[in-house]
């Protein structure tokens, strides 16, 4: 009998000081600033086929977790709602693949913080949790939290 997959969940909240409408309006509209605003982990953003990032749209990444080697991948949005402050995406192509079966983000704009929720399947038990993940997204929401401080 086949083993069903179990998906894990990390979850992480970061505390912001900008308003969750400036916070959210800023993500959605500037992920082509990150390289310029990341230099040390985004490397390159782009829209797939371009335009701007909507609901279905996929974006294609380079990145490096603090101490790794350049990686890459391909995020489709699946949902961007402008009433909840709200994103899911799911990576479809590229490094974090290789090890997890399925890697999934959500990002919740609250009054005082972000949340980022992962969700994913492991390829093996030996395979670590994504909490460089985490640590990435934390670095990216103060780094925008303070952008819009200053």
């Amino acid at each position: 009998m086949a083993q069903l997959a179990q998906l894990s969940k990390l979850e992480r909240q970061i505390g912001i000081k900008t308003t969750p409408d400036k916070f959210y309006s800023f993500f959605k509209n500037n992920m082509p600033r990150f390289p310029q605003m990341f230099q040390s982990n985004i490397k390159s953003f782009e829209v797939v086929g371009g335009g701007e990032v909507k609901t279905g749209s996929i974006t294609s990444w380079k990145y490096c977790l603090d101490g790794s080697p350049v990686m890459g991948g391909k995020v489709r949005f699946e949902t961007m709602d402008d009433a909840r402050k709200t994103f899911v995406f799911d990576v479809v192509e590229g490094d974090v693949l290789k090890v997890y079966k399925s890697f999934k983000a959500k990002v919740e704009i609250g009054s005082d913080c972000v949340k980022w929720t992962l969700e994913y399947e492991k390829t093996n038990n030996d395979i670590p949790n994504p909490d460089a993940y985490l640590g990435l997204a934390a670095k990216i929401s103060k780094g925008i939290d303070v952008h819009l401080c200053q």
